[in-house]
């Protein structure tokens, strides 16, 4: 069932390749004969330019755990924004949502906000370097920490070096910086104490997705860095730009029982507005603390739009209903469905593939093997993931490239038609996998 595009659309897509590189965003990127502009979006569900309608679970990449245009959200805003859109200064909006983080995060005693979690993932580094007085960081292949010059190493790489050395594959990174990230396999707990036993005199932090992308820690993991880092005086930093609020109300440090000392936190945090925050222990905060300036401890952080008051009253919306008694359960279950429903139809359809992530967010893989790190989960089919996606969004279902991103708004019709969906594409791609043997 092809989508309909309108001329007006038709138009907007031409235009959009006039002016913007790929004719895309950069966020999610469609060949021309297949690129849509979406205009408008509520509760579970998005519409083009055309007015073709998608289940969404691509949520705008996961802040909108409510779903699109939340009544709580849409009123907070509306106020907010008549009173003011920024101030640059310290607000009441601001010091509000610090102190519910402050609340509900495990290892929050202090907050700084930003605006993106590349930015989050970047001072949370340079904190870290500052505290301990080391230049070097570890992190693990295949990791995705925004796109600063250290979190560009070894996101993608291709050529399976040995660890723990690097590997940049973003044009315009220097590849000096190799030098100062080591590199990790998740999930790998004894070849990462290997490396930190042979490095920890050079290493400021340890930086992570406690869930990477898709994938959740082996038993044991998480636990086992904490240990380790904590044996050689080195910081554990988890990235919670995706997991934070998401997987519980304190993210996914309350959710796998496990604490570290800094974590950057986004995306839900906003309440689908710009707002991230590096957030941790006070020992190590109090180096963002204007007072040192002069010292060689400061570190400066100074960003226009942080502490955005609009995208704090967002947030502060946003995490009122998540605190809401059975909040978490329902997503947890809407998730648990959607994703049973997507393993089961692959089963039946006898696609090889494994369904990896937790209810609120997972992805597939086509492959037969199991995934526990990068390197197991590249030997998966790209090419035959990208024609899943596209088969369900002639179909109304509309994800990214990877991830589902479960929400509050997704019914009980968003469910079954998503499981219907999955059913008529996974015995499609079965049919059209025996028409190639």
């Amino acid at each position: 069932m092809p989508r309909r595009r309108s001329p007006e659309e038709a138009d907007l897509v031409e235009r959009a390749f006039r002016v913007l590189p790929g004719g895309t965003l950069g966020n999610v990127y469609l060949p021309r004969e297949e690129a849509f502009l979406l205009r408008r979006g509520l509760g579970s569900r998005v519409w083009d330019v055309s007015g073709n309608e998608y289940i969404d679970y691509l949520l705008g990449s996961g802040p909108l755990v409510l779903g699109h245009a939340h009544p709580a959200v849409v009123q907070a805003v509306q106020e907010a924004v008549a009173q003011g859109s920024t101030f640059f200064h310290s607000n009441e909006a601001a010091v509000l949502l610090a102190e519910e983080i402050t609340r509900a995060v495990p290892c929050a005693e202090k907050v700084r906000f930003l605006t993106s979690g590349t930015e989050a993932n970047l001072f949370a580094l340079r904190l870290a370097r500052a505290y301990r007085r080391r230049d070097k960081v570890l992190k693990f292949e295949g990791g995705f920490h925004g796109f600063s010059d250290y979190g560009a190493v070894s996101v993608t790489p291709r050529k399976g070096l040995p660890f723990p050395q690097g590997e940049v594959n973003t044009a315009g990174v220097p590849r000096a910086i190799t030098d100062l990230v080591l590199v990790a396999p998740f999930n790998d707990l004894a070849t990462t104490e290997q490396i930190l036993a042979r490095h920890h005199e050079e290493v400021a932090a340890v930086l992570v997705e406690p869930f990477q992308r898709v994938i959740p820690p082996a038993p044991g993991f998480l636990e086992g860095l904490r240990e380790v880092t904590r044996r050689y005086g080195i910081l554990l930093i988890f990235d919670e730009v995706v997991t934070g609020f998401r997987f519980a109300y304190g993210g996914a440090q309350e959710y796998y029982g496990v604490v570290p000392d800094l974590a950057t936190l986004g995306k839900i945090v906003g309440g689908g507005y710009p707002l991230s925050a590096v957030v941790g222990r006070e020992e190590v905060m109090r180096f963002f603390d204007p007072a040192l300036e002069g010292s060689e401890e400061f570190v400066p952080l100074i960003s226009t739009l942080a502490g955005n008051p609009i995208a704090a009253v967002a947030g502060l919306a946003t995490l009122r209903e998540l605190r809401k008694p059975g909040a978490y359960q329902r997503l947890f279950a809407i998730g648990r469905r959607v994703r049973e429903g997507l393993q089961k139809a692959l089963r039946e359809a006898e696609v090889p593939a494994q369904v990896v992530g937790e209810d609120p967010l997972f992805d597939v893989f086509f492959t037969p093997d199991p995934v526990v790190d990068y390197r197991s989960g590249r030997k998966a089919d790209a090419a035959r993931l990208a024609r899943f996606n596209a088969l369900l969004r002639e179909r109304g279902i509309l994800k990214g490239q990877t991830k589902f991103y479960i929400s509050l708004a997704h019914t009980e019709e968003d469910i079954r038609q998503t499981i219907a969906a999955f059913r008529e594409v996974a015995f499609l791609l079965a049919r059209e996998e025996a028409r190639l043997r």
